[in-house]
């Protein structure tokens, strides 16, 4: 099945007498790039948030964000109190050198919002097992979630895919059913063009000079590899659609483009109006495979 890489997900839950939210947001991305925030105390849990994202997503920007609901920044900190000692210290020594008079009220309060008073508090390893197994079991909710939506999305992203490709096969046989047309039709307008010159004077057109003439344009204008290999390419892309595992949005990409690559070719050889605009329809198509694709995991 084909998944987006845009989605999202979140789960919450009561671990430790704490509330938790889990959020992860995913988008496009021809990489997959992990961007994980948590609480200071809780940073333990990075490598293995890191391998749980890994484990289930392959293309994308997948930001995660870990967050402690309806508690104080300070609940999950400790305070250095030799650190707070030795300020009160010095606050005492500087008022007295510079024989202050009165007394000088210290906010204490103040001084913990100081750097180095206060510190990520250091769970036991028993509250280190006990979190780090309720956040990777919201996680895995939360990602659950994410791929969902990513299925749904993909599941729209296939049909639009399927549209394309079906338009593309379409105007791919018309413009082989035309190509041996084209060649009939210049050799008729070359005839006539060329008799109506020598007529004048009275003379006739040598039937092998006309055949070394029409060969000639046939060679230049000649596109059956060229459609040989866009119909194996839309081939290809339809057999990749269908296909599980990481490598689908990047096979897709790569083909896409090969398929334009072909487009291109026979649009710059194409000697017939009908032709030209078929083949202008193909790469529109093609080009809006390629803006697509690039949502495909």
């Amino acid at each position: 099945m084909m998944h987006s890489m845009t989605g999202y997900g979140e789960a919450e839950g009561r671990i430790g007498g704490l509330d938790y939210m889990v959020e992860i947001r995913g988008v496009n991305n021809r990489y997959l790039r992990t961007e994980i925030r948590l609480p200071d105390p809780l940073t333990f849990l990075e490598e293995d948030i890191e391998k749980l994202l890994r484990q289930h997503l392959f293309r994308g920007t997948v930001n995660y964000v870990l967050r402690i609901k309806g508690v104080a920044a300070n609940v999950l900190l400790d305070i250095d109190e030799a650190a707070l000692r030795q300020l009160v210290e010095r606050l005492d020594r500087v008022r007295s050198s510079a024989q202050v008079q009165g007394a000088l009220g210290i906010d204490l309060a103040a001084l913990v919002d100081l750097p180095g008073v206060l510190r990520p508090a250091e769970p036991s390893e028993e509250e280190v097992q006990k979190i780090k197994a309720g956040v990777l079991a919201l996680s895995q909710r939360a990602m659950e979630r994410l791929r969902d939506m990513r299925a749904a999305e993909g599941r729209f992203l296939d049909a639009d895919l399927q549209g394309h490709c079906g338009a593309i096969a379409g105007d791919l046989q018309q413009i082989e059913a035309r190509r041996d047309v084209v060649m009939q039709e210049y050799a008729q307008r070359l005839r006539k063009r060329v008799d109506e010159l020598l007529a004048e004077v009275k003379l006739k057109l040598d039937e092998e000079t006309l055949a070394r003439e029409v060969a000639i344009l046939a060679e230049r204008s000649d596109i059956s590899e060229e459609l040989a290999r866009l119909q194996s390419h839309l081939h290809q892309f339809e057999q990749a659609r269908h296909l599980e595992g990481e490598q689908v949005g990047r096979r897709l990409d790569f083909i896409s483009q090969e398929m334009f690559r072909e487009a291109n070719t026979i649009a710059s050889k194409a000697s017939d109006i009908e032709i030209a605009r078929r083949i202008v329809d193909v790469k529109c198509r093609i080009d809006r495979i390629k803006e697509q694709v690039q949502n495909v995991e």
